[in-house]
C-alpha cells in the first residue's frame, strides 16, 4: 500500500471518530495486507464503529496480542497492574487461578514474566472460555463455571496467587461507559452490581478457602472502590492494601491470607 493510501484510510477513521487514526490505519492495512476484499471488509467494520479489537481478532496486553473475539470483553492496558503484582507473589511452577479470565490475558501475560505455573483460568461466559482456551493452549487448564466453582480439588488450600479482573462497573454506570464498550462486549464482563462490587464481596468471602496460608488474591478495581473493596477482604480475615501503576493507570487490591 502507499503512503497516500495509508494516509486516506487514516482521514477516513478520523471523520469516523477515531482518537488514534494513524495507528488503527496502519494495523488494518496490516491485517489486509494483499487481500484487497479482506481490507475492504475489514475497514467497513471498523467505520460502522465495531472495536478495532474485534476487526483485528486480537488486543495487545503487555507485549502480548491476545486473541478476541466479538462479545468477549477486551483487555486493557490497566490490567497489567495486576500481572505486575501478582508477577512479584510467584515463582516457576507456582500455583495460579485466574479468575475472570475473560481470553486469559492475564494468564498469558504470567506465563511471559514468571515462566510455568499450574494455571486454571475460569469464566462465566463460554464465549470467553473458548478464546481463553485458544489463548492459553496446553500451558493451563480454562474451565467453565461461576467464581471458584469449577476449580479442581486439588487447588483447595493450596493455591499461591488468585489474579483477578472481574467485573467492577456499577450497573448504573454501564449506560456512560464508551459506546464500544457498552454495545459490544457481553454486559456479564462489565456489571458488577450496585455499587460495582459484587463480585469484590463474593470472592473476599470465598478465597480463603482456595488459598494457601500467606497466599493472595491480586484484584483490579477503581481508584474510587479501592477503599471499600479493602474493607471486604478485611472483613474476610485478609490483610489488604492498595497498589497503583501509575504508567498504565491502573489499581488493585493485594489481599493476603495471614498465618
Amino acid at each position: 500500500m502507499t503512503h497516500p493510501a495509508r494516509d486516506a484510510l487514516a482521514a477516513r477513521l478520523r471523520a469516523a471518530g477515531s482518537v488514534f487514526a494513524e495507528d488503527e490505519a496502519d494495523l488494518l492495512l496490516e491485517s489486509g495486507a494483499g487481500e484487497p476484499v479482506r481490507l475492504r471488509s475489514l475497514v467497513q467494520r471498523r467505520l460502522a464503529g465495531e472495536p478495532l479489537e474485534y476487526v483485528l481478532g486480537w488486543a495487545a496486553f503487555d507485549g502480548h496480542r491476545i486473541r478476541v473475539t466479538p462479545g468477549v470483553f477486551v483487555p486493557r492496558a490497566r490490567t497489567a497492574v495486576v500481572v505486575e503484582q501478582a508477577a512479584l507473589r510467584l515463582q516457576r511452577y507456582d500455583r495460579v487461578v485466574d479468575l475472570c479470565c475473560g481470553a486469559g490475558a492475564i494468564s498469558v501475560a504470567l506465563f511471559g514474566r514468571v515462566g510455568a505455573l499450574d494455571l486454571v483460568a475460569t469464566d462465566i461466559d463460554p464465549d470467553a472460555v473458548d478464546v481463553a482456551a485458544e489463548n492459553i493452549g496446553d500451558r493451563g487448564i480454562v474451565v467453565a463455571g461461576d467464581l471458584f466453582a469449577p476449580l479442581p480439588d486439588r487447588f483447595r488450600g493450596a493455591v499461591d496467587v488468585v489474579a483477578v479482573n472481574a467485573p467492577y462497573v456499577p450497573t448504573a454506570s454501564i449506560a456512560m461507559m464508551p459506546v464500544e464498550a457498552r454495545e459490544h462486549e457481553h454486559r456479564v464482563a462489565l456489571d458488577g452490581g450496585a455499587d460495582g462490587l459484587d463480585l469484590h464481596r463474593r470472592i473476599a468471602a470465598g478465597a480463603g478457602e482456595w488459598l494457601r496460608t500467606g497466599g493472595s488474591v491480586v484484584i483490579e478495581v477503581s481508584v474510587a472502590q479501592a477503599d471499600a473493596s479493602v474493607a471486604a477482604f478485611v472483613a474476610a480475615g485478609f490483610t489488604a492494601v492498595v497498589e497503583q501503576d501509575d504508567e498504565v493507570d491502573g489499581t488493585c487490591v493485594v489481599a493476603t491470607l495471614p498465618a
